[in-house]
């Protein structure tokens, strides 16, 4: 029994020091995480670039970036971003239907928060 729980006791103190070791991630610091276009023409396209810098300890892989519909495009650094290097992710709006608009684009990637949301937001006006 004692075997056992010394066994049990080990296991777990692993698990929390692995748990623990989360300081050396690469890390986005972004200028801006959203950004108001204000009033734009209708039918004319209108693109904002993001800006950031890794911060962590670790090169920065952007995975995959996500719009929250058709009508909005990103495009990413590809290449790992070394730590206290600059990147960018460069968002294009088709501005199609007059109205106001909020969209939404979602970053994947190996930083601390793997899960990051940049926002543009405007109106579209004829």
């Amino acid at each position: 029994m004692k075997k056992l729980l010394t066994i049990f006791t080990l296991l777990v103190a692993f698990t929390a020091f692995t748990a623990w070791k989360v300081d050396g991630n690469a890390e986005f610091k972004f200028e801006k995480e959203t950004y108001d276009f204000g009033k734009i023409p209708q039918g004319k396209p209108v693109s904002y670039e993001f800006k950031f810098t890794n911060v962590g300890t670790e090169p920065l892989i952007i995975t995959k970036v996500e719009s929250s519909c058709g009508c909005t495009v990103p495009k990413y650094t590809n290449a790992p971003i070394k730590p206290g290097e600059a990147g960018s992710i460069s968002v294009t709006f088709n501005a199609a239907q007059a109205a106001p608009f909020s969209k939404s684009v979602t970053i994947r990637s190996n930083a601390k928060t793997p899960l990051k949301s940049l926002y543009i937001k405007g109106e579209v006006v004829k």
